[in-house]
């Protein structure tokens, strides 16, 4: 099997399963136990979140484990919200994860105003269209580090320092970027991030939401006083374990699995402009995650190539996990300027570190010619 879809969730490293099947096998206690069985589970649970807290930059109190990335986006959104009744407003951007935008239009039909901020056709937010969005009324601001199916980088920098001359929190969802280029919270100044396991070849079921220290925000779950009143429940110990061990193998090889994958990407990206004509690549030319890749094959249906390339052993996906389901183009790809027939023609890939040469070769052999076979029975003209 070739699997070019790590956007959607990334294999288990060996290293991690191995790490999780250990403490299966040697830790079942409750880490809120004050008796030495749960206290060692406990000091599992705090090393991991020293461990995660670390390599972004944060401190250990500043990281809250969670059920994923989505429920640490909703725990931002909704506990900063309810956090400040006074205000009735929240700001993001048209090309947001469903975890984000699904989130907003709830608020929308309790009555808060929401402002979609616009991007350009390489999916840039408009920074001028946020500035003018922003009144004393505004309680977030919610911007995505990265792009999930295009991998354009978001100026988050400039983004925070709009928001805080202004008194009001950014939250982003990181997701994407994590593991995949430094996230390092001091440096991007946000107030509340977001990040999750599987996309960093853990396991899925756990995610961490970063609260800066001193950000007034409210409980999404109550019940307990797990994670330090933040988030009830008794906590995944086993998947918080495999988080700290997929961070503690970035640590190790990060920067090396990176770079090989950036080469690997253009030399994907290369082949597939040279080898089929009226391709059109969407995403920022530079300012992106280099190993996702997405490309229009006009004239054609993502579908078919999906389903043309899932009989070769080979799997992309049309965009986003969370809405493949949907018979809907893309909203990332509309809010770019792309036509719905357009958006509809399109493929995501997304390398990760399990990807080798010789699937990038398997995927050149085979993508141009599924392309070059349904343009030949349908009715596409390069000059439509």
């Amino acid at each position: 099997m070739v699997y070019l879809d790590n956007n959607a969730t990334t294999p288990v490293d060996p290293a991690v399963a191995e790490a999780m099947s250990q403490f299966l096998k040697d830790h079942f206690g409750n880490p809120s136990s004050l008796y030495p069985i749960g206290r060692a589970v406990r000091d599992r649970v705090t090393e991991a979140r020293e461990r995660i807290a670390r390599y972004i930059g944060a401190q250990r109190s500043e990281i809250v484990f969670t059920g994923s990335g989505t429920e640490s986006d909703n725990a931002a959104i909704f506990g900063i919200v309810n956090a400040r009744p006074e205000k009735n407003a929240v700001v993001v951007s048209a090309i947001e994860h469903p975890a984000v935008l699904e989130a907003a239009r709830y608020l929308e039909k309790k009555g808060l105003d929401v402002f979609y901020v616009p991007v350009d056709a390489a999916g840039t937010v408009d920074l001028d269209f946020l500035r003018d969005s922003l009144t004393p009324r505004t309680a977030l601001v919610s911007i995505m580090h990265a792009n999930n199916e295009i991998g354009t980088i978001q100026p988050l920098e400039e983004i925070v320092k709009i928001a805080h001359d202004k008194d009001i929190p950014v939250h982003t969802d990181a997701v994407q970027t994590f593991g995949k280029m430094d996230v390092d919270v001091e440096k991007l100044g946000v107030d509340l991030l977001t990040i999750s396991a599987h996309k960093v070849y853990g396991p899925k079921g756990v995610g961490a939401l970063f609260v800066r220290k001193g950000t007034v925000i409210h409980p999404y779950l109550h019940g307990g006083h797990q994670e330090r009143g933040m988030r009830a429940g008794t906590e995944n110990t086993a998947g918080i374990i495999g988080f700290g061990e997929a961070v503690r193998l970035l640590e190790d090889r990060g920067r090396k699995d990176r770079s090989r994958l950036e080469k690997l990407a253009e030399t994907l990206k290369k082949g597939i402009e040279s080898g089929i004509p009226n391709v059109r690549f969407n995403g920022h030319p530079e300012r992106r995650i280099k190993s996702t890749l997405n490309f229009a094959f006009p004239g054609l249906e993502s579908e078919a190539i999906l389903l043309a390339l899932a009989t070769k052993d080979i799997c992309v996906s049309t965009g986003s996990a969370c809405s493949e389901d949907s018979e809907e183009a893309s909203h990332v790809l509309m809010a770019i300027g792309l036509k719905p027939e357009i958006a509809r023609s399109c493929i995501r890939i997304s390398l990760g570190r399990f990807t080798t040469e010789e699937d990038i070769a398997v995927m050149l052999r085979e993508l141009p010619e599924i392309v070059a076979k349904f343009r030949s029975i349908s009715s596409f003209s390069a000059d439509d």
